[in-house]
């Protein structure tokens, strides 16, 4: 159990919401939830009330129980399997697959079908997402590397925090940027007042480091298709900047522009296109390209035909 004691300098809102912004790395809702459950005490009281103003001089302890670990159950779902040795595994994700289980997602998802492919994997980074090295949002498509030995696991670490993995993306973006090139140097944190979203948020505010570096490959009238190269891998990192410097992702639900663009896309037109790293054991550069799914095709094939009557 995490226990938090807190003391208010001064008169403010609601319990929740003084709560939200004392102890940024919990989500309101989150906090809510504790508040229900009787896991917050204001001057030593249970509180249940999330609507209570709190004063100056009033104390609050916060209790955050242990998390229960997730039961993991191999499940035979297909995997798109672009490279496999001993020691790694990289596969083309679909879209729609969660890569690890969560609140809201305890099954079907890429951690479940990776105990099924590879029954020794449990154990190797986590009790809860055994070999994952890094992750790709529900809906990006593309590739992304798995370790199958606890050596693989720390070398892909090593590799990811010394910047030498290489990591490209293929994404679709509103609007025509003026330059051909460029890179978005931006510190990355999670939004201020709605948790579930990152943001970029300065470095003594709580952000971190994020740098994407962009090249235009084709303009597609009022749409362009552009290569991404991450330099760092913060989360949701491509869609932030993007979206900042007025070029969002097309169909990103969360940070898009809303817009319809007339073809039915499963979330962001946003695939990891080429991986590049070091093999763990041998030392051998090996380089993965994964296809673009056929919805990812498909728009580019709309949006080239648009701009040619245009």
């Amino acid at each position: 159990m995490t226990e938090f004691n807190l003391q208010v300098q001064e008169n403010s809102e609601r319990l929740d919401r003084y709560l939200s912004q004392e102890l940024p790395d919990l989500s309101r809702s989150r906090i809510q939830q504790l508040i229900e459950q009787g896991k917050v005490q204001l001057n030593d009281r249970v509180c249940t009330s999330k609507k209570i103003n709190v004063k100056a001089g009033d104390r609050i302890t916060l209790e955050i129980p242990e998390a229960q670990p997730l039961e993991l159950v191999a499940e035979d779902i297909a995997l798109d399997i672009l490279y496999e040795d001993d020691q790694l595994l990289i596969l083309n994700k679909p879209a729609g697959l969660v890569v690890h289980p969560a609140p809201g997602h305890p099954d079907g998802t890429l951690v479940n079908a990776l105990l099924a492919h590879c029954p020794n994997l449990p154990g190797i980074g986590g009790v809860q997402r055994p070999g994952i090295v890094h992750r790709l949002d529900k809906d990006t498509t593309g590739a992304i590397a798995i370790a199958k030995t606890d050596l693989a696991y720390q070398h892909l670490q090593a590799q990811l925090q010394a910047k030498t993995a290489r990591r490209e993306y293929l994404g679709v973006v509103y609007g025509a940027p003026k330059a051909e090139s460029g890179v978005i140097d931006l510190p990355i944190g999670r939004h201020r007042q709605d948790r579930k979203k990152m943001a970029v948020v300065p470095i003594e505010q709580g952000g971190r480091h994020a740098v994407t570096h962009w090249r235009v490959l084709e303009r597609l009238g009022n749409y362009t298709l552009i290569h991404f190269q991450l330099e760092t891998g913060r989360t949701h990192q491509i869609r932030v900047h993007s979206a900042k410097i007025g070029h969002p992702i097309v169909g990103d639900p969360v940070y898009g522009s809303g817009r319809s663009i007339g073809v039915n896309l499963p979330g962001q037109a946003l695939h990891a296109w080429r991986l590049q790293l070091q093999h763990p054991l041998f030392g051998n550069l090996i380089e993965v390209t994964a296809p673009p799914p056929q919805t990812f095709l498909t728009l580019l094939e709309v949006l080239r035909r648009r701009s040619a009557i245009s």
